[in-house]
């Protein structure tokens, strides 16, 4: 393949215990990452698509999902990041409980910078620019802006589980197999 549709075949990245890397982002690597991987051994292939490419010497079948050889383990503390907030908090306000996409969520500090609150896990949710607005400098219980759940730190598997509720644009269906393996099946 040379006429660059290749761009459309990105490989599911699992770790060597076949759960992804990462659910949101969901764990993606190019072809030409997945194929260099391949070449130096540090994946195995475990799904194909019917596309190829070809060098001079080879020709590879495009990988759909790949399993990395050695086990990395997962940060135990995730990195505090207006993502992650909006992630933890499940891209919802936290005070009108509306669903909103990122471009339009901001964090709020439950108890303002201008009254002490600092920026942490535990004072920072988020919320619509609307509600943020509307709690402005105020503590949250003087203006009956409470937030719906108490914001804390989130562990990496939580923010894992939270980000499965949110699976991207495209999914190939040789990756559904290794994306809810770990989910209750319905009876």
């Amino acid at each position: 393949m040379a006429d660059g549709s290749t761009i459309n075949f990105p490989a599911l990245v699992l770790n060597a215990d076949f759960r992804p890397l990462s659910y949101f982002p969901l764990s993606l690597w190019s072809w030409q990452d997945t194929i260099k991987a391949v070449c130096l051994d540090r994946v195995s292939v475990l799904s194909e698509y019917d596309a190829e490419v070809h060098s001079p010497h080879q020709t590879f079948r495009l990988p759909s999902v790949i399993a990395l050889k050695d086990y990395v383990p997962s940060a135990r503390k995730p990195a505090f990041t207006r993502f992650n907030v909006f992630l933890r908090d499940n891209f919802s306000c936290q005070y009108c409980g509306d669903k909103h996409p990122t471009q339009d969520l901001t964090f709020d500090h439950v108890i303002p910078r201008c009254k002490g609150g600092r920026t942490t896990w535990e004072n920072v949710v988020t919320a619509c620019g609307i509600c943020n607005l509307r709690k402005g400098p105020h503590l949250p219980h003087s203006i009956n802006m409470l937030p719906r759940q108490r914001p804390v730190r989130p562990t990496s598997w939580q923010l894992q589980d939270n980000g499965r509720a949110f699976p991207p644009n495209y999914l190939h269906e040789s990756w559904r197999d290794y994306l809810y393996w770990d989910t209750e099946l319905d009876s």
